[in-house]
């Protein structure tokens, strides 16, 4: 049997511009993307014009993990913040920095990166769309 966690962040409107962004901040890969207005129609239930354009369901690929995206629909509550956090883990205290500069542009730092008793290359950093990462290098000090 086969367990993974995937982070899956529900956006407002705006995934296809996160995803975009996480494309180059993280190097990653689209897999999946579709719009609500790709999806197969039902006619009992016509799609909003509204709706059309957002993402109904995307995935991206980041080193061996995988990110899930979507859009709410037109309507429904949205909380943007803490609710999802993401620890990015690598060996590479390189990709470590280039991640965490990258994650932090237009967005704010909540721990600079850092040597710790933990990791070489530690920090926290809220992306621009309220997203909170924990950047971690692992190896010993």
């Amino acid at each position: 049997m086969t367990l993974r966690l995937i982070p899956y962040l529900v956006m407002n409107g705006n995934a296809k511009e996160a995803i975009e962004f996480y494309e180059k901040a993280l190097d990653a890969q689209v897999l999946f993307i579709q719009s609500f207005g790709e999806m197969p129609e039902n006619p009992e239930y016509p799609l909003p014009a509204e709706a059309k354009d957002r993402i109904s369901h995307a995935t991206l690929k980041v080193g061996e993990t995988e990110l899930m995206f979507s859009d709410t629909f037109p309507g429904q509550p949205h909380q943007s913040g803490s609710q999802v956090t993401i620890c990015i883990s690598t060996n590479d205290a390189e990709k470590s920095t280039k991640m965490y500069e990258a994650l932090q542009q237009g967005g704010q730092v909540i721990m600079p990166l850092q040597e710790t008793f933990f990791s070489p290359a530690y920090g926290n950093v809220t992306d621009k769309f309220g997203i909170n990462f924990q950047i971690f290098t692992e190896g010993q000090q």
